[in-house]
């Protein structure tokens, strides 16, 4: 009889453990703080950047090439080892299932993707804020949409009638306009938007430290995860025998 693993992890989720993990480590063992600041200015987003009236308009290094790449590389940082801890285990949990269906390079765009749109959405409600913002919450929002789209499908890997392996990760994906009328889907929603508008309103932090969680970006990634989900879903093979009627040659 064939066992499953205990862990089935796809390699790209290891792998982007593992970055995250050596960027951290790097950050907190090697570096000065003059260092880690530097990097910080270089690789976090920071709305000041975009806005020439505020303080530091202008003022921050990269140029034009850190206008754009801030925009994902924040999401490669993280303020604490409880902060990487916690995205780790919410990465491993929705971001797994989504790069099973995904694959591995459709799954890093999806998540340079969300990032982004977390940045856009933190930089429309924060504009001219010098703290710079760093994490990979937006990212692992648009995957729990994403793996809204497929889990709590019949055969898929939350359903009642669950399919085997990988097959439970390829089921069809519940179209857009359906979302929201599916029960389950909806008690999704409902606390997971719940729990991030109490952390704007409270400005607590999930980790527990210092931190104000940027529940705007985590908004951001969710929304982008859910309405771009099909830009990035493989299209699902035809069965090779499909019983559509009659055909005339």
């Amino acid at each position: 009889m064939q066992r499953e693993p205990l862990f089935n992890v796809p390699s790209v989720i290891v792998a982007s453990l593992v970055v995250l993990a050596l960027i951290h480590g790097v950050r907190t063992l090697l570096l000065s703080e003059d260092q880690d600041i530097w990097l910080l200015l270089y690789f976090a987003f920071i709305p000041a950047r975009y806005d020439s009236t505020a303080v530091l308009g202008g003022l921050l290094p990269g140029g034009i090439g850190a206008d754009v790449w801030t925009f994902v590389t924040y999401s490669l940082l993280h303020g604490s080892w409880m902060h990487l801890g916690v995205n780790a285990v919410w990465l491993l949990a929705f971001g797994s299932a989504v790069a099973r269906r995904f694959g591995a390079t459709r799954f890093l765009a999806f998540f340079a993707v969300t990032a982004a749109a977390g940045a856009a959405m933190h930089l429309l409600t924060n504009s001219g804020s010098q703290a710079p913002m760093i994490g990979a919450s937006a990212s692992i929002s648009g995957a729990m949409a994403a793996a809204m789209r497929f889990a709590f499908q019949r055969g898929g890997p939350l359903g009642a009638l669950r399919g085997g392996d990988d097959a439970a990760f390829r089921v069809p994906a519940l179209p857009l306009r359906r979302v929201l009328s599916d029960a389950r889907v909806l008690a999704f929603l409902a606390v997971w938007f719940g729990i991030n508008i109490l952390f704007g309103l409270g400005s607590q932090s999930i980790t527990g430290g210092d931190e104000i969680v940027a529940w705007q970006a985590h908004i951001g990634g969710f929304l982008a995860g859910l309405l771009l989900f099909s830009w990035f879903d493989p299209k699902p093979a035809r069965p090779p025998f499909i019983n559509d009627g009659p055909t005339f040659h």
